[in-house]
């Protein structure tokens, strides 16, 4: 019985393997990775991503400050509105289960030049969140270490962080996936450890309290002051999306992946409300961090709940996560730039299309992943400024790049396309993907919303200034070399023939 039943799994397992490899083919490809990532690695990977630790321990002091207790609600806010958006690339993926994610996605439901462009505002963001990430790590690595903390130790703590990453990355999806579950595993348990045991040993505070903004909002309205600290939400929930980029090694993505990309979102973002939760109701004195006299309330409460050993070996845990969190931006980071490579998009193409057939990895799309985070952390040696300024754009820039997917797949419903894949919302498609697109339109307007009235203009318009930046140096790199139209490879083939046919007809009438 045992044998017959190896004999099935192994067939189910080659059925879908050669399944996975026509349905590609389909659309153009050959895949040279393997599939070896598991369900719950391919989920693992999305939620180490979001990483449900980094975003509330980076943000929390700012998000109370900003609105107090009640700026705990934007992560139910958030939540919802970013599901819309998961739905909304489930069906995408199922169809296009490609390596690279936005890039390939924008591709088939545009065409070229849209795809170039979201490839390049989600490429620059992701290598500057791989070195926000990495330099956030590193005053939590010093500490570990016990090293005194400036901008060189600093610097060195971020280079260690992101060479462990990189390393990792670089001995292939087999280890890729275990230390995605392994970091997923340690980053679950520890939130839930510490979570509970500050509700058990250092609670201050009842659940009233979040709906108590202890006057953070001044003599302005409060829905100014929770818009501020609910950024607290929207930098929190992405991550799923790195589940898509990693399409071609999953066996039977167009099933899996959907469910991976929901997941992360219900267990990542019910994790995060834990922890903010906890957090919330543990600090003693809540007018302090919104008066400014308490700028650091994590590490205040970590070290009264856990003293000095016991503060060491959670910062540990937070290490953990932190390096999760830049290990899978690293795995995303890397298929997008391998994918763009593979398609002759941009140059250095004849590189990053290079695969390493022992390690079934991209090893020079790897190496940007690693260079040029490097090259962003060491520029905080000439300017700590500097470096907050180029960061600011890491959110912005994954919105960004998430909105052109989600307008592509509404402008090609609209022209007629009918999710085919083996996932679809039916005739939830379009109030689902008009939601989605409506949430992250006001989600940008909230990031980019001036907040400094007091500092320079530029410092004012920081984050909406960058993202311009990084689209005009991307509208004029397409106009200089234009290498969006170098490639062969299908594009703008979700919209059905006849549409465009008809579309024809008409235009030759009307002349």
């Amino acid at each position: 019985m045992q044998e017959n039943l190896n004999e099935k799994i192994s067939g189910s397992a080659s059925e879908h393997h050669d399944s996975d490899a026509a349905h590609l083919a389909s659309l153009g490809y050959e895949s040279e990775f393997r599939r070896d990532m598991s369900p719950w690695a391919n989920f693992s990977l999305g939620f180490t991503y979001l990483s449900p630790v980094v975003g509330v321990y980076t943000l929390f002091a700012y998000a109370l400050a900003q609105g107090g207790p009640p700026m705990i609600w934007s992560f139910f806010i958030v939540g919802l509105g970013q599901l819309l958006v998961a739905l909304v690339f489930s069906e995408i993926v199922a169809q296009y289960p490609v390596a690279g994610g936005v890039y390939p996605w924008a591709r088939r439901l545009w065409g070229r030049k849209w795809a170039w462009m979201t490839g390049w505002v989600y490429l620059m963001a992701l290598l500057v969140t791989i070195a926000s990430v990495s330099y956030g790590a590193g005053p939590y690595l010093a500490q570990v270490l016990g090293v005194e903390l400036s901008v060189n130790s600093t610097i060195l703590c971020a280079l260690i962080i992101l060479a462990l990453s990189t390393i990792i990355n670089f001995l292939g999806t087999k280890v890729l996936a275990a230390a995605a579950v392994i970091g997923f595993v340690a980053e679950l348990i520890g939130a839930l450890v510490v979570g509970f045991w500050l509700l058990i040993s250092e609670r201050h505070h009842g659940l009233g309290i979040l709906f108590d903004s202890f006057g953070a909002q001044g003599s302005n309205s409060y829905l100014y002051a929770f818009a501020a600290a609910g950024l607290i939400g929207i930098f929190q929930y992405y991550g799923f999306e790195a589940c898509g980029d990693v399409a071609e090694e999953v066996p039977n993505p167009g099933v899996l992946i959907p469910k991976a990309m929901r997941r992360t979102i219900y267990i990542g973002g019910a994790a995060a409300t834990f922890v903010c939760l906890a957090l919330v109701l543990s600090v003693a004195d809540i007018p302090a961090v919104i008066a400014g006299e308490d700028v650091t309330p994590v590490e205040t409460l970590l070290n009264q709940a856990f003293g000095p050993v016991g503060a060491k070996i959670v910062l540990g845990i937070v290490l953990i996560s932190f390096l999760s969190c830049a290990m899978s931006l690293q795995a995303a980071a890397s298929r997008l730039a391998y994918s763009y490579g593979r398609d002759d998009m941009i140059v250095g193409s004849r590189l990053l299309k290079k695969f390493s057939s022992a390690r079934h990895i991209p090893p020079y799309a790897l190496l940007l992943a690693a260079i040029a985070p490097a090259i962003i952390v060491l520029g905080s040696k000439v300017s700590t400024d500097a470096l907050t300024k180029v960061i600011s754009f890491a959110a912005l820039g994954i919105y960004l790049g998430f909105q052109m997917v989600v307008l592509a797949a509404l402008r090609a419903r609209l022209k007629g396309w009918k999710p085919s894949g083996k996932y679809q919302l039916g005739k939830w498609g379009l109030p689902v993907n008009i939601g989605a697109l409506v949430y992250g339109i006001i989600a940008i307007i909230n990031m980019c919303w001036p907040r400094t009235p007091d500092a320079a203009w530029y410092d004012n318009y920081i984050v909406l200034l960058s993202g311009v930046i990084v689209v005009v140096a991307g509208l004029l790199y397409m106009m200089i070399h234009r290498s969006y139209g170098h490639s062969k490879m299908p594009y703008n083939d979700a919209i059905p023939k006849t549409y465009i046919s008809d579309q024809n007809k008409r235009n030759d009438m009307s002349m």
